[in-house]
Formats: C-alpha cells, structure tokens, sequence
C-alpha cells in the first residue's frame, strides 16, 4: 500500500512544479507540516470545512500559492486569515516575506501560533483583532484575503492597514462584477488575475486594487 504522506508531499511537489514556483526541501516539509497540524487541529477545533488530507493540499496550500506570482510585495496583512490562507503559504515559500495573519477568532490565532513556534516562522506575526480595531506600528504594502467579505465591506475596513499606494488583492471564486459596482470609487481596479489552482477544475481569480485617496460618503 501506498505512502498516505508520500503521496501528499507527490500532489504538493506536482503542483507547485506547474505553478512554476521552487521550494528548498525545508519549505516544502514545512508546507507539509502546516497541513498534518491542520488536520490534527482541525478534528478538535473545526477549523476548516476541508477535511481531506489531500483535498488540503489542493484547496488550500495550492490555491494560496497560486497567487504567489502576482503578489510579491514584501510587508502583506491577510485579514481574515482563519486557519493561515493565503497568508502562511505565502509566508513559508519566501522567509523574506514579512506577513501579519489577522483574525479575530481565538481557537484560529492559537492554532496559528502553534504552527509558528513548531515551524519556527520568524517572519510571521499573528494578531487576534477585528480588521477595524487593528492598528499597526507600520502600515502594509499589500493586504490580501481569502473569501474575507465583500469588496464594497472589506476594501473601507483595510484602508487604515495600508502605506499610500497600497494595494489590496483579493480572492475570489466567482464572477465579480457585481461586488465591484457596489464598491463604487473607493477604490480603482488595477487589474482581474484569473487564477488556475492545479488539480482544481474550479474559477478563481484574484481581484488587485489601489485605494483611491479618500474614502466617499
């Protein structure tokens, strides 16, 4: 019988191999670490709806990193992180990376600290706290999210996090156009990433924004 963890660590090398995204061995057992403690974590704490071990794989460590090519900013905030994604990901393949997880979820921010100290992830900071009440020493280059909440909702709730010219990214797995009406002109579109998640024969992309100056009554 086959090795449930070689065939895991097979599906996760396959992948970023067709994202065209290179990973020193440490990275990759880390990423691979971060998923057992997911599923461990999650038969106590409900952490994700995801239960497969190789769904994991899939729709959470390749979907995160499927963005990895477009956003390459070095200071990111993922709001609304929940269990780490996209942010954590994110954060193992690049140890230069500086990345603030944000959630305001208590069993979530625990679980995300645990993997920190057992990764030993120097260039994660995790901070329990709505995205309103956080206020951060240096503001971010980039905020990104992972089906946070809607864009009219999010991209006014962020503006604090962000240096001027910041951007948002923000990912999504359906048609986005009416989220995008409804912002209205806080924000302009820089641009609608569609986003190919190997093995995922699902629509994603990856709406980028650039706050506009002011926010409008």
């Amino acid at each position: 019988m086959a090795d449930p963890q070689k065939i895991l660590s097979a599906r996760l090398e396959r992948g970023l191999e067709i994202l065209g995204i290179e990973v020193t061995t440490k990275q990759l057992q880390a990423l691979l670490h971060y998923q057992a403690l997911l599923v461990q974590w999650n038969q106590r704490f409900n952490l994700t709806a995801v239960r497969d071990p190789e769904a994991m794989i899939v729709r959470h460590l390749l979907d995160s990193l499927a963005i990895s090519h477009c956003v390459k900013n070095l200071s990111i905030a993922d709001v609304g992180t929940g269990a780490g994604l996209p942010g954590l990901p994110l954060g193992i393949i690049d140890e230069q990376r500086k990345v603030t997880l944000l959630d305001s979820n208590g069993k979530k921010t625990r679980f995300l600290n645990h993997v920190k100290q057992e990764l030993v992830l120097t260039n994660i900071t995790i901070e329990q706290s709505r995205v309103e009440d956080f206020y951060p020493e240096t503001a971010f280059e980039v905020v990104v999210s992972r089906a946070f909440t809607q864009l009219d909702k999010m991209v006014p709730a962020c503006r604090h996090l962000l240096k001027e010219g910041g951007r948002v990214f923000a990912m999504k797995s359906q048609s986005v156009s009416e989220e995008i009406a409804a912002m209205g002109d806080v924000a302009k579109v820089i641009a609608i990433h569609n986003i190919a998640v190997p093995f995922l024969d699902e629509e994603r992309v990856l709406v980028e924004l650039q706050l506009t100056t002011k926010d409008k009554p």
